[in-house]
């Protein structure tokens, strides 16, 4: 008791005494949780019961691994490639710069030219950093390019730890403190990597180290960040979750019990679980600053946290978009699509083909009468996609007067109606396809065509001009 410190919390205004103090757990066998991970079972979320509060920082930012991890489960971007999608972040990330950071691997001579030439654009966000092994070489590299900050693999579970490294967790430790140590007396800020936090002892291992990292912060006076990875995507959010699986919980006691200020603190998420989204926004509501991403949730397995999702998310939490322009998200999946060849899946929420498209024929006519009742925002406003209605055997004549006015950009006293003769027309066409057979939606091509032919026979002029693009 007497060895506790008693400080002020600056939230509470009260006292507070600290409720242990976490040494290192060495142990002779690793602990990988057997009982929550049986390999040959489905993984177990058990519970305790134990509630953290909510305690979501003043500042949140979103960070980039798209020319990292998300380059890693793909056919590597050009330098070109890299440098318009850089381009893009900045636009995205709005004056405040809420995309952060974008980090870059070095390794290569087309890696390096694309961190100069992104150098070259001298914007302050999104601030380039780096990824590299913790070697003395590569840090030195990281200076010679003029980077402030790198990321450090410091795998944190027994799993890596005693399988893949061959250590106890205190030559773990002692290996990577000396290795962060390096990279200090470079003059670089490190961002360790925490892999696969989630299977880790967090209280014999986790903890310990990141109070020896806080350490070594105060006594170089430069930054030392925490990012906390999920790398198989086994973290949950549930409230009274035991650790390792608990967000909150990795949360809080890398908050409380290590020390790690908000703003050095980072959720990386994997998808394994479809859980990423979910995991990286609760890690914001529980103190962490930055939740670390990737465009299109493009990266190892299942994928990253989604860039975009993340956009959103913070939209929702803050209640603003704070500057962001939301428009760049469909230009970039225009971008992937078009220039890079990458499909997005159809129903991919905010970026794919269809995720604002209907094809039921009731939600069509409630589509017509007001676009509020089936469109999740006004996503011709925020991401340049106006709303819009697929034309099959069940759309019926409100899906096509509506398919009519969003392609044709037809408002006002332009717009069609299902009472229309011309809709009516192309009904009977549409009906006629599918009582031979037709089981497809009908094509946009197909529906221009019968639309100018069943205009010229009833004389009415739609405007071609005015197709929507």
């Amino acid at each position: 008791m007497d060895n506790r410190s008693v400080r002020l919390n600056k939230k509470s205004n009260l006292l507070k005494l600290d409720e242990y103090m976490y040494p290192l757990v060495d142990t002779d066998k690793p602990n990988v949780f057997r009982n929550l991970f049986p390999y040959e079972e489905v993984p177990k979320i058990a519970f305790n019961d134990r509630i953290v509060p909510h305690e979501m920082p003043e500042d949140i930012w979103i960070t980039d691994t798209t020319f990292r991890d998300g380059q890693q489960s793909r056919t590597p971007y050009s330098t070109d490639q890299i440098v318009h999608i850089y381009d893009a972040f900045h636009r995205l990330g709005g004056p405040k710069g809420i995309i952060r950071q974008c980090e870059f691997f070095l390794y290569s001579k087309k890696d390096r030219d694309a961190v100069y030439k992104c150098m070259e654009k001298g914007y302050k966000f999104p601030e380039i950093t780096s990824w590299i092994r913790a070697s003395k070489k590569d840090f030195e590299l990281v200076k010679e390019i003029g980077l402030k900050e790198t990321g450090i693999l410091v795998s944190c579970s027994d799993y890596h730890i005693f399988y893949k490294m061959k250590m106890t967790r205190k030559q773990a430790l002692e290996h990577y403190l000396g290795v962060v140590r390096e990279c200090l007396e470079t003059g670089i800020s490190p961002r360790c990597h925490l892999e696969d936090i989630t299977r880790s002892d967090i209280y014999g291992f986790v903890i310990p180290f990141c109070l020896e990292l806080m350490k070594l912060k105060d006594e170089y006076g430069i930054p030392v960040k925490i990012r906390a990875c999920d790398t198989m995507g086994y973290g949950v959010n549930f409230p009274g979750a035991v650790i390792p699986r608990s967000v909150p919980g990795i949360i809080y006691g890398l908050k409380e019990h290590a020390g790690v200020p908000s703003e050095l603190l980072e959720w990386h998420g994997h998808n394994d679980f479809y859980k990423a989204v979910n995991n990286s926004t609760t890690a914001w509501l529980y103190g962490a600053s930055a939740v670390n991403s990737a465009l299109f949730g493009i990266g190892e397995r299942t994928g990253n946290t989604p860039l975009e999702a993340m956009v959103f998310e913070y939209a929702q939490l803050r209640g603003t978009l704070d500057g962001m322009d939301t428009t760049v998200i469909t230009e970039l999946a225009e971008y992937y699509e078009k220039e890079i060849g990458y499909h997005i899946p159809e129903r991919t929420p905010f970026v794919g083909k269809n995720f604002n498209v209907t094809r039921a024929g009731i939600h069509a006519d409630g589509l017509l009468k007001n676009e509020e009742i089936y469109n999740i925002f006004d996503t011709d406003k925020l991401l340049n996609r106006p709303v819009l209605v697929a034309v099959s055997n069940t759309s019926g004549l409100a899906g096509i007067a509506h398919w009519m006015n969003t392609y044709y950009r037809l408002k006002g006293d332009k717009a069609v109606d299902k009472k229309s003769p011309l809709v009516e027309e192309v009904k009977k066409w549409v009906d006629k396809e599918y009582e031979t057979g037709r089981v497809t939606a009908i094509t946009d091509s197909e529906l221009e065509k019968v639309i100018k032919e069943s205009s010229e026979k009833l004389g009415i002029n739609l405007l071609y001009c005015r197709k929507h693009s």
